[in-house]
């Protein structure tokens, strides 16, 4: 192999870590468009042909980028978890948490809810995406037992609160609405989903 100059950020055996770590990168400043396994060779600083170890093509590099932000997104949901919380709080600290990570990453995050997916990955992703919205169902469910929210089915109570969320997180993206004023308005965000709109 052929040593590599000490600036490069690629180590030994770690080159599918490094890749993805440069195909963030440049899904970050450039977007989707821009990935290119021959680039991130380029940029990682190994042959052109070093990435079809790990990354069969530019979908399979999607998949894998798709799947590691799923993982980050399930550790920040848990971390925001508290089942000791009243059902509003436990929402709220949900909901924030969910879009303080599309704030963070909304060109990840696209790449995560794309529907063309490697079929070879599909079972993986299903795994990863239970891991993080069905961890709001988990709490929708909860709430049911507690009877602090309406019977029925968690699954399309979960897509009403998971539209409504995604929902915030593309306006920001789009430059429809501020980071700021979306965080502001999580709580008002949650009290509305749980409490309906009708006069009170």
């Amino acid at each position: 192999m052929v040593r590599m100059p000490e600036s490069r950020p690629y180590h030994h055996g770690d080159l599918r870590a490094a890749l993805l770590a440069a195909a963030e990168r440049t899904l970050r400043e450039k977007g989707t468009g821009s990935l290119s396994l021959r680039e991130l060779a380029r940029e990682v600083g190994v042959s052109h042909a070093a990435p079809g170890r790990h990354f069969k093509d530019k979908q399979a590099l999607l998949n894998a980028l798709a799947l590691a932000g799923y993982e980050r997104l399930a550790q920040t949901l848990n971390a925001a978890e508290d089942p000791a919380l009243p059902l509003e709080p436990r929402l709220t600290a949900l909901a924030r948490a969910y879009l303080g990570f599309a704030i963070d990453n909304a060109e990840l995050l696209e790449v995560m809810y794309a529907r063309k997916h490697d079929p070879d990955a599909s079972e993986q992703m299903a795994v990863a995406v239970e891991r993080t919205i069905g961890s709001l169902e988990r709490v929708l469910a909860d709430a049911q037992k507690r009877g602090e929210i309406i019977e029925g089915d968690p699954e399309e109570l979960n897509l009403v609160t998971g539209a409504a969320l995604h929902g915030v997180a593309t306006f920001i993206a789009a430059g429809w609405l501020t980071p700021e004023a979306a965080l502001a308005g999580v709580e008002g965000l949650v009290h509305h989903l749980l409490h309906g709109l009708k006069p009170r």
